[in-house]
């Protein structure tokens, strides 16, 4: 089966910074798209940051782009999202998800993780 196991997240005060990490098991890899997806209380899940695992094609949606950073240790089968310069509006529970066929809006994944929650107090 596979597993993501996230972690890392906390509360901040707005402009702090946070590194959420993803552990990945049970996933034979090919060059799919690992992401980081988050959904806030009343809204629906958005895509934040997507990654291929082989050949690094990135996308970072709008609303964290400058802020956010997607990366991967492929030796360690890990995900990470470094976020700097949080806003209130970061608030949301993150989640990771692997074998991602769609990195927009809501997003569409095979396998996702239990989520991380991250707080940003103004």
């Amino acid at each position: 089966d596979v597993q993501l196991v996230e972690s890392g997240g906390g509360s901040v005060q707005a402009g702090g910074s946070l590194r959420l990490s993803c552990t990945i098991s049970g996933l034979s890899f090919g060059d799919y798209t690992m992401a980081w997806f988050r959904q806030a209380p009343g809204k629906e899940r958005e895509g934040v940051s997507c990654i291929t695992w082989r050949t690094d094609n990135i996308y970072v949606a709008d609303s964290v782009k400058g802020r956010f950073t997607i990366s991967k240790d492929t030796s360690k089968n890990t995900l990470y999202l470094q976020m700097n310069s949080l806003e209130p509006e970061d608030t949301a529970m993150y989640y990771c998800a692997a074998v991602v066929s769609d990195c927009t809006g809501s997003g569409r994944a095979n396998n996702w993780g239990q989520g991380t929650q991250v707080t940003v107090s103004s």
